[in-house]
């Protein structure tokens, strides 16, 4: 029945995927609250078994759900978790055919990501880290780092020392899926770390997390977000710049200056390309954004032919 169906779903994402405990509890999520709405549809007390699973089941339950204030976004992650799992139990042979194939994706409007400019990104770099304080170096080496490597805030806080290598500026980086992949830093980076690194003294002589909290310990994602935000409204730049900000920056500016999506692909550490293809259209619409503001010709009134 389903529930003995999803119980093995979650057992193939979290040991074969490795899946993430975001993305787990995203997929688990979506998949009970359509189980709930299966089994109240077809009156099935409980459960209702994956062969009963069908296109119209699917369509009934995003607009349910769309119904309820579910935005594009959303119907079009649970119906991307209802494929992923009627993959797993076609493959598993439970099913002979996956109905949510047959299912149109909802369309939606993709925003743009958050992109500092050049020179607010130098505002928030160039804050003065005070050298006499290990925690504004700290803070200084890792927007430093965001910035010059384009990592991912999660992996950023995986960094251990063994990973950095300040002579041949690169790092060794686990992403999504524990896929290792090797990124690089500039000379800016580099002394900044070095300067952390000077006065980096774990309590624990073991510990060897880059980046420390206050207590010695590794510092966490939540953490690095906060810091971020405390660093923006300190410098005066855009009080929603995250961690984030500064890779969708970090990939917009080598793309702005001439890098090929391909190689920012593999800095990125993205599986498709087609999601590095993103920051083409996020550079076009920027540029028009700006030519909108800035051309005195640009946008012409409602009178005009």
């Amino acid at each position: 029945m389903m529930q003995t169906a999803l119980q093995a779903f979650q057992t193939y994402l979290d040991v074969e995927c490795a899946a993430s405990p975001h993305t787990l509890r995203n997929y688990m999520s979506d998949l009970e609250q359509f189980a709930h709405f299966a089994a109240k549809h077809h009156d099935a007390g409980s459960s209702v078994a994956p062969e009963h699973i069908n296109a119209e089941l699917i369509r009934a339950f995003l607009n349910a759900m769309y119904g309820q204030g579910a935005g594009h976004r959303s119907l079009a992650r649970k119906l991307s978790s209802l494929r992923s799992f009627l993959d797993f139990l076609q493959r598993q042979g439970q099913i002979s055919d996956n109905p949510a194939q047959h299912v149109v994706t909802p369309k939606m409007r993709q925003p743009l990501p958050n992109v500092l400019p050049i020179d607010q990104v130098f505002t928030l770099l160039e804050a003065p880290p005070e050298p006499d304080n290990p925690l504004r170096l700290r803070d200084h080496a890792m927007f430093e780092l965001l910035y010059a490597a384009g990592i991912r805030v999660s992996e950023l806080v995986l960094l251990n020392l063994q990973d950095i290598d300040l002579e041949s500026k690169t790092l060794r980086v686990q992403g999504k899926g524990k896929r290792e992949r090797q990124v690089f830093f500039g000379p800016t980076a580099a002394r900044a770390l070095a300067a952390y690194l000077e006065v980096r003294h774990p309590k624990d002589p073991d510990q060897d997390a880059l980046f420390l909290n206050h207590r010695g310990n590794r510092l966490s994602t939540r953490g690095v977000q906060l810091l971020v935000k405390q660093q923006s409204r300190r410098t005066g730049i855009p009080a929603n710049t995250s961690p984030h900000t500064l890779r969708h920056t970090f990939a917009t500016h080598l793309l702005d200056n001439g890098a090929d999506l391909r190689s920012i692909q593999e800095l990125l550490g993205h599986r498709r390309l087609s999601t590095t293809q993103h920051y083409t259209h996020v550079s076009t619409d920027r540029l028009l954004d700006v030519y909108d503001k800035a051309h005195p010709r640009a946008r012409r009134s409602q009178g005009d032919a």
